[in-house]
């Protein structure tokens, strides 16, 4: 009789979808979250190679799930546009977000700050911006060969270096006012709201309408003169006919 050898059997690792965390501590910086995602979508719009998300979990590593982190936002060049329950880098063809950002709340702490710079410094993030809205203070950190370097050299804040920052890879500027920061586009326009995206779409209808308005009345004044034109017209040849047949020749007069 032949014993029957085991055969060895691996439970599949599950990727949850959802770390239980809130995608945001306040309104503030919700709409940080969301203004900074929803322009970013705006602006890459026409490239379908590029991937954006707000609190997804990044899995880098293949086989474990407990290494993951939802960055607030993050931009992936290379991937394609779509919906996922998560982002496995494995079978995105190993490409790590380039550009993450994260906006503080007052709930965190300078260990979970400091845990998620190393992480994704070890994962391969290109460039790093932490915004906290409440102190107006924007820090920075950009790949230089095989680490992410602070934009202000260290100091721990890089109000001074970060204004009129640009991107490297994604071209926007960051520019400290007085009293909060303003993305611009690398058209030189600002980042808008939601509610001040939909004022100027609103806005850019009416002038449009009354542009249509105004485009149709000198179409009606255009075919009125062409009318009153006519008729004159009409009217002087009556005249002409008349004089003709008194013997009078128009030409004449």
């Amino acid at each position: 009789m032949v014993a029957q050898i085991p055969t060895e059997t691996t439970t599949p690792v599950i990727y949850p979808d959802c770390d239980g965390n809130p995608m945001s501590d306040n309104t503030k910086q919700f709409r940080w979250i969301v203004t900074i995602k929803e322009n970013l979508e705006l602006l890459s719009a026409e490239d379908p190679q590029v991937f954006i998300a707000g609190d997804l979990l990044w899995y880098p590593v293949e086989g474990d799930n407990k290494i993951r982190q939802a960055p607030d936002v993050m931009v992936v060049f290379g991937r394609p546009k779509g919906d996922r329950g998560s982002y496995r880098q494995w079978v995105e063809d190993n490409i790590p977000p380039q550009v993450v950002f994260e906006i503080l709340s007052p709930g965190n702490r300078m260990a979970e700050m400091s845990r998620k710079l190393h992480f994704y410094d070890r994962y391969g993030v290109s460039e790093y911006y932490i915004y906290d809205p409440d102190r107006i203070d924007l820090a920075g950190w950009v790949r230089h060969e095989d680490r992410l370097e602070s934009i202000s050299q260290g100091e721990g804040s890089a109000n001074e270096d970060t204004h009129n920052w640009i991107s490297p890879r994604l071209g926007i500027r960051f520019s400290m006012q007085e009293d909060t920061l303003v993305i611009y586009r690398p058209d030189d326009r600002p980042f808008l709201s939601f509610v001040e995206i939909d004022q100027l779409r609103q806005q850019a209808q009416q002038e449009t309408q009354q542009a249509r308005q105004e485009t149709q009345q000198a179409r009606q004044e255009t075919q009125q003169a062409r009318q009153e034109i006519l008729q004159v017209e009409q009217q002087a040849e009556k005249l002409a006919a008349k004089l003709r047949e008194l013997g009078i020749d128009p030409n004449d007069l």
